[in-house]
């Protein structure tokens, strides 16, 4: 019974070890099965990226090689770097090809110490841009897979032929001097990663999927690959296309890179200024451009509009240029502080070439070292007398000069941006060893200055600096200091330019051509007679609007010139004149504007009556509504007391643009000739234009050039009625440019995208510039000013102001002040108690 027992679990273990083994091998096929499953799909999945990379990456649609796309030759290698230092690649879109890729190649591209590519959608093709057709990949946005893919092509094709790879947007701006001496002071054969470094922004902080320690490069300011970091990263970018976290391709890659090349963005807080992104967005890099942001950046971001791309450009080739020259005249220098070491008896075998052979080879050139070898200083000028004295200009929170009609005026906008930029040049190389002295020194303010100007060598400027001077190694200390500025702005010199002969000849040809058929049709004319009034306009016309109240001669004059320039000399212009007063009194002024039509019955010669009181703002108002201007025509608003030429009504065509631009002339106006002894404020046909006869009258708008459907615009809607007498309606109806013009582009800027929607805004929205410029040829002629004391204050003091500044000259008023014996002893007494008083 007890070996029954014993054999039964003898038995029953035996079964139960061999149901054991069979449980174990099943789980070991299982498992192997489930492995080689897995193995089976990951190579099939791998096997599809790798077939859409392949794709991705074959030949473009203009059937180029990529070495012909870029133009690389086999003798370019890595070894001849000036030609192969570094490959930069360009994302882009197919509609951005003709816009910002263009502007790209045309400013910075040609200039990389490399080549540069453009990659862009399937399809994509130019016939002058080095385009690259990415196949199966779009213009979607985010371009994760276009950015890949273009890192891949690189990696695919030109590895081995580049030092460098740069991944950059089509709205960049790149400065390929700095960039190249910034890449060669890193070394290449090692795994690099540049860029300004990220985690995301506040809302996407910990939603990127990256470790504390991971970050990634920002695509916008741009990013830069060693060979060593393609080399390692391109062939696992499958890997990292399936694997996308974010919709961020700049993050993805800095993920990639980090996985496979083992390095992070590089954690400088430099780059930051070596690669600027500035956060205005559309708006940013519009304004002014002499920033220190631009001037030490290598890469600028973003650029949305192409005509910003050439505007930066054309500024850093200035700078540039300046540069260049600067070098140019410290060589100048050293050639003249050496030639005086080596003693040499005759300084002009030092000199350069002259410019033409003929020429007396030791004759003085603008290239002498002589001249441009002396040394910055305020005393290059020396004057024989007192006339050829230079006056100083006192600079405060005002400008103090005696050249001026006002001597006390506000610094114009010109002299302020010279004075800014002055401080920021030498601020600039105050600081450019900070980083090795430890220190840097900052401008806080202009405290005062003095500035002439030597018409021989330039603007001599004296300012006296508030810096503050910060010390950040060692003994840490912040200290505020004074500083005078001695600096010598110096003028360009003067160049001959050579005509070429045959263009020389062929020009003239052509003007004797036009000559003989501009005297051919002279001839045919003189035989068929044709009223001027009935040919065919060239121009837009021009309607001079002259209100008038009362000064029968000063209107006989205006007429006499009109007659005289407008219609003898067939330069297309309507006359429409508002007069004011009584039927009873205006039969004189009726007879001169009868006379004027029946003298040229096919000229417009018209006229409106107003009974009211005189009043300028309603006289031009109802002009610019009458139905004698059309909506094409140009309205010339003038003054009774003006005389022009024909290079005025020239200049009125040139500045004035529909839609555009209004134009406001500064008018020469003359001084009191009696107290300059003159019998007669005017002689003949051209008054004399000089500082002694009159000035520019800057501060009046009186004279305006508009097109009529500018002015009946429903934002300006013409001038203010409400405004009798003297003065005020031109600055009423300029602050109402002015406003209605910021108004709008302000609306625009802030709600239209720079895209096709902000062109079709920018059509819809029109925005009115001023432009003003001095006229010598448009002269108010002298006449008594009478300011009624009824005006409103703001008219009378308009009125004395122009009153007092047509009296004379500074320097008229200043001999007929020291004339007086009185006024020299008031001023004396004056200046003593004054000096006592303190």
């Amino acid at each position: 019974m007890y070996n029954i027992r014993i054999r039964i679990l003898i038995r029953n273990k035996s079964m139960i070890f061999q149901n054991t083994m069979t449980r174990g091998k099943t789980l070991k096929i299982a498992f192997f099965g489930i492995l080689l499953g897995l193995s089976i799909g990951t190579g099939l999945k791998t096997y599809q990226a790798l077939e859409i990379v392949k794709r991705c990456g074959v030949r473009p649609t203009n059937q180029k090689t990529p070495e012909e796309i870029i133009g690389l030759s086999e003798e370019d290698t890595i070894q001849n770097s000036q030609r192969n230092l570094v490959f930069v690649g360009v994302m882009t879109a197919k509609n951005f090809l003709e816009g910002r890729a263009r502007a790209v190649y045309d400013t910075w591209g040609k200039e990389v110490p490399g080549r540069i590519a453009f990659f862009s959608s399937e399809g994509s093709y130019s016939e002058d841009l080095p385009v690259v057709s990415l196949k199966n990949v779009d213009d979607r946005y985010p371009p994760q897979k276009k950015s890949f893919m273009m890192l891949y092509y690189m990696y695919e094709h030109y590895i081995d032929r580049f030092e460098w790879f740069i991944r950059a947007d089509d709205d960049v701006y790149i400065e390929p001097d700095k960039l190249e001496r910034f890449l060669r002071s890193i070394d290449s054969s090692k795994p690099q990663f540049i860029g300004q470094a990220g985690k995301g922004n506040t809302e996407e902080f910990g939603l990127l999927s990256l470790e504390f320690d991971e970050n990634f490069c920002m695509g916008g300011p741009g990013v830069i690959l060693s060979s060593e970091t393609l080399r390692r990263v391109a062939p696992h970018i499958p890997t990292c296309l399936k694997n996308l976290y974010s919709t961020h391709e700049d993050v993805e890659v800095g993920r990639c890179v980090q996985k496979f090349a083992g390095i992070p963005c590089t954690w400088n807080y430099e780059m930051q200024y070596i690669l600027r992104h500035n956060s205005s967005g559309r708006n940013a890099y519009t304004g002014k451009l002499k920033r220190k942001e631009i001037h030490n950046a290598i890469t600028l971001h973003p650029i949305k509009q192409a005509p910003l791309m050439y505007r930066l450009h054309s500024y850093v080739q200035g700078l540039k240029a300046e540069e260049m020259r600067q070098e140019s005249l410290l060589l100048h220098r050293d050639i003249k502080r050496m030639a005086s070491y080596l003693e040499v008896p005759d300084e002009s075998t030092y000199m350069m070439p002259s410019v033409s052979p003929e020429s007396d080879s030791n004759k003085r050139h603008f290239q002498d070292h002589n001249i441009l070898g002396i040394s910055p200083e305020l005393n290059k000028f020396v004057p024989s007398s007192t006339e050829d004295l230079l006056d100083w200009a006192f600079i405060a929170r005002s400008l103090y000069s005696a050249s001026s009609a006002n001597p006390k005026q506000k610094i114009d906008s010109a002299m302020r941006e010279g004075l800014e930029d002055v401080i920021t040049e030498v601020m600039e190389n105050i600081n450019n060893y900070s980083r090795q002295r430890g220190r840097v020194i900052e401008f806080r303010e202009l405290l005062y200055g003095y500035h002439r100007l030597d018409a021989l060598h330039g603007q001599d400027l004296i300012l006296d600096l508030l810096l503050i001077y910060k010390k950040y190694s060692g003994k840490k200390m912040t200290v505020p200091v004074r500083r005078h500025l001695y600096v010598q702005r110096a003028f360009t010199g003067i160049f001959v330019k050579e005509v070429d002969e045959d263009f020389y000849n062929v020009t003239l040809h052509q003007s004797l051509l036009g000559s003989l058929l501009q005297n051919g049709m002279a001839r045919l004319s003189s035989h068929f007679t044709m009223p001027s009034g009935l040919l065919p306009p060239t121009e837009d016309k021009i309607v001079f609007v002259l209100p008038i109240a009362g000064r029968l001669g000063t209107f006989e004059r205006f007429l006499h010139t009109y007659e005289r320039i407008c219609i003898r000399g067939e330069q297309h212009c309507d006359l429409l004149v508002v007069i004011f007063g009584q039927p009873e009194e205006l039969g004189d002024h009726m007879q001169l504007l009868h006379d004027l039509h029946a003298r040229h019955v096919y000229q417009q010669v018209n006229w409106i009556q107003r009974s009211a009181p005189f009043s300028r703002g309603v006289a031009l108002d109802v002009a610019a509504r009458s139905s004698y201007i059309r909506q094409e025509d140009i309205i010339l608003f003038i003054d009774v007391d003006m005389v022009f030429e024909v290079e005025t009504l020239q200049r009125v065509r040139m500045h004035t643009q529909r839609g555009k631009q209004v134009y406001l002339p500064i008018v020469f106006s003359q001084y009191d000739p009696q107290r300059r002894g003159s019998e007669a404020p005017w002689e003949g046909e051209s008054p004399r234009i000089d500082d002694e006869s009159g000035y520019f009258r800057q501060f009046g708008f009186g004279i305006c050039a508009i097109y009529k459907s500018d002015i009946l615009d429903e934002d300006i809607n013409g001038f203010d009625k409400d405004i009798t007498g003297w003065g005020l309606e031109d600055v009423k109806f300029l602050e109402k440019i002015v406003r209605v013009g910021t108004r709008q582009w302000g609306f625009l800027a802030n709600t239209a995208e720079l895209s096709s929607d902000y062109n079709e805004a920018a059509e819809q929205w029109r925005r009115l510039s001023v432009f003003r410029a001095p006229d010598p040829t448009l002269v108010h002629i002298y006449h008594d000013i009478s300011c009624d004391i009824q005006l409103d204050a703001p008219q009378y003091n308009m009125c004395l102001g122009t009153k007092a500044n047509s009296i004379g000259s500074t320097r008229l008023m200043e001999q007929l002040f020291h004339s007086s014996p009185e006024n020299v002893q008031f001023a004396s007494d004056f200046n003593r108690q004054k000096q006592q008083a303190r």
